[in-house]
């Protein structure tokens, strides 16, 4: 990061002692996480409730094994979404249009069609892998190598993830499961909260200064040119191929299983995973100490897909389990099921401190 960048970014400081840019960081991802946690919160519910009640009526395996898939694609997303910042966009450009490709996913999903529906899906997905690891890194290089308040910048942004994540589903799950709106003003909200990010960048944008502007690569490069006409003509085949592929299911020249993509997609994880490791831990000329410290890794990694597979079942069977035996009334109000996806989230603020 250049020194000029670093100057530009303490010109204000909004958070006692960090950089201006925090500021506009905290809030784009309290705004992202708002519209995806509230999302996250209707999204079960709505595909299972009835037809009358404006729902999909689908069964419980197929909405969250649906809901499932969505989940996970978000994650494999993340690595096109840092090539594209590293090579073509940088990451302040492609936090943006992460941004407006999320907006654009959760107004989508405000429209009641089962193909907008997936669309919207998709573009969430596909949004969320452009913008979410971008703007982790753009935290990290507002600050100097060696910087110590960079731990604390990382702990207020995680604050602004969470704040966001308690406030989304109480917005959400009101307009979602009250009567007078409905789940389509929910799922809208989840689009406005993105647009407030997205014009909260866009005004503090210049606090970032240099941090994450450019791609990372060589600007003297004399092959520079060709590279990123090649990065781009990637990018083309890719989102032709999903266009695609969205295309085959939505005309119903293919129809896929949700329950079977899923079941199929968690075996192929696991048996590559379990190859890799395999492989890394018999031919990979390991000696006796590496073989060791792989081993730990193997027993994190597999330890982590457990530990994010069961809290994933937040958004799914927990959220099921609190919308069908949960007593919520409270005086003549019930609360929503929604809301109480907003427990997490909210003890990690109040005890974070602890």
């Amino acid at each position: 990061m250049s020194d000029s960048g670093t100057q530009a970014t303490q010109a204000r400081t909004i958070f006692p002692g960090h950089p201006a840019g925090l500021q506009t960081l905290f809030f784009t991802e309290m705004w992202e996480r708002f519209s995806y946690y509230g999302m996250r919160a209707l999204l079960v519910l709505f595909m299972v409730s009835a037809i009358e009640n404006g729902g999909m009526n689908l069964s419980d395996p197929v909405a969250t094994a649906i809901y499932g898939i969505y989940s996970a694609s978000v994650y494999p997303l993340t690595l096109p979404g840092g090539w594209i910042a590293d090579r073509l966009l940088g990451a302040q450009r492609s936090i943006w249009y992460g941004g407006i490709v999320i907006m654009c996913g959760h107004f989508t999903l405000a429209i009641p069609s089962t193909y907008t529906f997936f669309l919207g899906l998709l573009l969430v997905a596909t949004g969320t892998g452009l913008l979410k690891p971008n703007i982790s890194a753009v935290v990290g290089e507002l600050y100097p190598p060696g910087d110590k308040r960079r731990d604390g910048g990382f702990t207020i942004f995680y604050m602004g993830i969470n704040i966001g994540a308690f406030i989304g589903p109480l917005i959400c799950g009101f307009l979602a499961e009250n009567e007078a709106f409905g789940w389509h003003w929910g799922f809208a909200a989840a689009g406005i909260g993105m647009l407030f990010g997205l014009i909260q960048y866009r005004l503090s944008q210049s606090w970032l200064g240099s941090a994450g502007q450019h791609p990372s690569l060589d600007p003297l490069d004399p092959g520079l040119a060709a590279s990123r006409r090649a990065g781009w003509r990637k990018v083309r085949i890719g989102v032709a191929l999903i266009a695609l592929t969205f295309v085959i299911i939505a005309t119903g020249l293919w129809r896929p299983d949700p329950v079977a993509v899923a079941r199929w997609t968690t075996g192929f994880i696991v048996t590559v995973a379990g190859l890799y490791f395999g492989l890394l831990f018999v031919v990979g000329g390991l000696n006796r100490d590496e073989k060791r410290k792989l081993t730990v890794i193997i027993v994190l990694f597999f330890a982590s897909a457990m530990f994010w597979a069961g809290f994933e079942q937040a958004g799914s069977s927990l959220n099921l389990f609190a919308q069908r035996f949960t007593d919520r009334m409270i005086g003549g109000f019930e609360i929503p099921a929604a809301w109480l996806q907003s427990v997490n989230p909210i003890l990690i603020v109040v005890l974070a401190p602890v």
